[in-house]
């Protein structure tokens, strides 16, 4: 199959909705429809009204992070030599982990406006953000960008942007993994009470193994390479910490728990 998609969704008296601008809005409304029903579960201390603030404050945080992250980890020369590139989103290039940074601001802000614990802000948001990121990637296969290395599999496809050979369709393997069974897993483990920290440590120790392993047959941007022994990845690098963080919330978690 040969990735040749056409970015743009829809042309109305010139303006362009592009698809990976779609995938962003099917982030935030799946992310307001899960947390609307995790509000509504008795006991659950939030209010609808709390749920959309949220959503509010932690779509500012995915769009700003997102970007900066990028420009700053994966891109900056090209910023340097045309700051203009930090607005075109349309054009691809977000950053999950920046995307997580801003995320992690923006709940600080939330929860120090609504007077709640951070990590349980941070607990309640977790189980939203999968079906996002799938979303997301989603978005990256229509741009045809983020591909992976040559392969030989019966599934590999095509990004003319990479040349003729078949290649490992990256975006959906993340999207399964980061998207689809992330999402099952964290869902599952919120489904009932948990220590504060430890749906966080779930969410991050899970993304942080998912992309690590995938970052194995995804090629690195150009422009960057391989930082070490032909393999290590910048991806790989900024998750590394993710899966630390992971491990050490959720032992926090049930040491406190056990305490």
């Amino acid at each position: 199959m040969v990735v040749d998609f056409d970015p743009v969704a829809i042309s109305i008296f010139g303006l362009k909705v592009h698809w990976y601008g779609l995938m962003y809005l099917i982030a935030f409304l799946s992310a307001w429809k899960l947390g609307r029903m995790r509000a509504a579960k008795p006991g659950s201390g939030w209010t609808a009204q709390q749920m959309d603030d949220l959503l509010f404050y932690a779509g500012l945080g995915v769009i700003l992070g997102g970007r900066i992250g990028y420009i700053l980890f994966y891109n900056f020369s090209a910023f340097i030599e045309n700051p203009l590139i930090l607005l075109k989103i349309w054009q691809g290039g977000m950053s999950f982990h920046g995307g997580f940074l801003g995320v992690m601001v923006a709940c600080g802000f939330f929860a120090r406006k609504y007077h709640k614990v951070y990590f349980a802000v941070v607990d309640f948001a977790a189980p939203l953000v999968p079906i996002g990121l799938g979303a997301g990637r989603i978005g990256n296969l229509i741009n045809g960008e983020l591909w992976g290395k040559p392969t030989d599999l019966p599934w590999g496809m095509i990004f003319p942007a990479a040349g003729n050979l078949p290649r490992h369709p990256n975006p959906l393997y993340e999207a399964f993994l980061e998207g689809l069974v992330l999402f099952v897993i964290v869902w599952w483990f919120s489904s009932r009470p948990r220590p504060v920290m430890a749906v966080s440590g779930v969410f991050a120790l899970g993304y942080g193994i998912f992309r690590f392993g995938i970052e194995f047959v995804r090629m690195p941007d150009a422009h960057i390479g391989y930082l070490a022994w032909g393999w290590l990845t910048m991806g790989q690098i900024l998750t590394l910490p993710l899966i630390l963080t992971g491990l050490i919330l959720l032992g926090l978690a049930y040491r406190k728990s056990a305490g």
